[in-house]
């Protein structure tokens, strides 16, 4: 009988077949445990397996290693139910390409300080960037192209972590505490091939919060998606985390997003709530008002940035009085409405059409408001109600007209109940 002739074998990055596969999980466990066991096919030690005979054996045997895993050979894992699991294996901690000496670090190192809009911002270059998903390449900005190297990149870390390490980096939160720029991390040790994945936190899709925006990085790119809490698959197994550095926000309670009430804020009032109010009005572009803090007494900067805020969202009177309400405080904790405009930006595009109330939008009212309303609709296409007109007087084709274009913007329920408010008119007309 011959001698068995060898070669050496590296199983393919992308190759779904069970050798491969089979071939990338040994690889993992024989890495040494500091380093995670992971299983990165670019980090993999190189492999000797048999040519001849071993090789019509492992051929042969893909079917049955398949198999045992309940699946059709070539068949990617998943839990069945919603959009399959992502397959989102990760490549191992390490330096930012081209950085230096390689390898993981013995600790986290001090966290960078960031803001929640930093990390967003961050997060939605490469939504716009399209990047595309790679376990093994790097993105022009030296972050690897998949999930746990994308929330590197948003977390401004400097490394290139995994899901098996990112948590160092975080501090764990309750999910009712969820703010955006927080992550839902799932890591599966026994396996970190199958499941493992992690998402950014964008912020609630509703008041019910049973869906959330999600920033990930899957295949076939970056996307920016509305997602059901805590993911498609594995949902109980993610765990939230909030990055050490962010400003602006703690764990807790549930303190730091529920509205603590009007008594909080205004002339003598001095509490942690002013203070965080002042914090994130700088983040949303509110640092000029601030001569020094903010801080936790109410003086005539925290009103002046408050109001110039809810005047960012287009709102007037009683509605940008400078005393956050219920609503100012949500688009505050959860990053949503216009930014504070700079000085000499212009303002918002609603300061020129201001939401004039909605008391205007009611049957049988009549105004030049209502006509505005409907000739605007009109030229952004949504006028296919009227019959005639539109007019100053309003009618049911207005409220038809408008409740098309708020299911447009992907509103449902009484978000899209054909009256228009603030959010509604500052669209329009942006």
């Amino acid at each position: 009988m011959p001698v068995p002739v060898f070669e050496e074998y590296e199983p393919a990055i992308d190759c779904t077949c069970a050798g491969c596969a089979a071939r990338r999980r040994d690889a993992a466990r024989a890495l040494p445990v500091r380093y995670g066991g992971h299983p990165a096919a670019h980090g993999a030690r190189r492999a000797l397996v048999l040519a001849t005979a071993a090789g019509v054996v492992l051929s042969c045997g893909a079917a049955g290693a398949a198999a045992a895993d309940g699946l059709a050979p070539g068949t990617p894992h998943a839990d069945g139910g919603g959009e399959p699991e992502p397959a989102t294996p990760q490549g191992e901690t390490g330096p930012l390409k081209g950085s230096g000496a390689s390898g993981p670090p013995s600790a986290a190192p001090a966290p960078r300080t960031t803001t929640r809009a930093d990390i967003i911002n961050r997060a939605k270059t490469w939504v716009a960037a399209k990047v595309p998903y790679s376990m093994e390449k790097h993105w022009s900005d030296g972050y690897r192209q998949d999930c746990s190297g994308y929330v590197s990149m948003a977390w401004n870390l400097g490394t290139n972590e995994w899901t098996g390490s990112l948590d160092r980096y975080g501090t764990r939160i309750a999910r009712d505490d969820l703010q955006p720029g927080d992550i839902l991390l799932f890591h599966n040790p026994a396996d970190p091939n199958k499941g493992s994945h992690v998402t950014i936190f964008g912020g609630w899709t509703d008041y019910t919060r049973s869906h959330y925006v999600a920033y990930e990085q899957t295949r076939p790119q970056t996307r920016k998606q509305s997602t059901p809490m805590a993911y498609w698959n594995n949902s109980d197994r993610y765990v939230a985390y909030r990055y050490k550095g962010v400003s602006g926000g703690s764990p807790g309670s549930g303190s730091s997003t529920a509205y603590p009430g009007a008594q909080q804020f205004g002339p003598g009032a001095k509490n942690k709530y002013v203070t965080q109010l002042g914090q994130m009005l700088v983040q949303r572009g509110g640092k000029r008002f601030y001569a020094v803090g903010p801080g936790p007494e109410w003086g005539s900067a925290d009103r002046r940035a408050t109001q110039a805020f809810q005047q960012a969202q287009g709102w007037k009177g009683k509605e940008a009085d400078g005393l956050p309400g219920p609503h100012t405080w949500s688009l505050l904790t959860t990053g949503k409405g216009r930014d504070i405009p700079a000085t000499g930006a212009g303002g918002s595009p609603n300061t020129a059409v201001p939401f004039p109330g909605r008391g205007y939008f009611q049957p049988g009212r009549s105004s030049s408001h209502v006509d505005r309303l409907g000739k605007q609709l009109v030229k952004k296409g949504y006028g296919k109600h009227y019959v005639s007109g539109p007019g100053p007087l309003w009618t049911e084709a207005d409220r038809r007209n408008v409740e098309a274009f708020q299911r447009a913007q992907g509103w449902r329920g009484g978000a899209a109940d054909g009256y228009p408010g603030p959010e509604t008119w500052r669209r329009l007309f942006a």
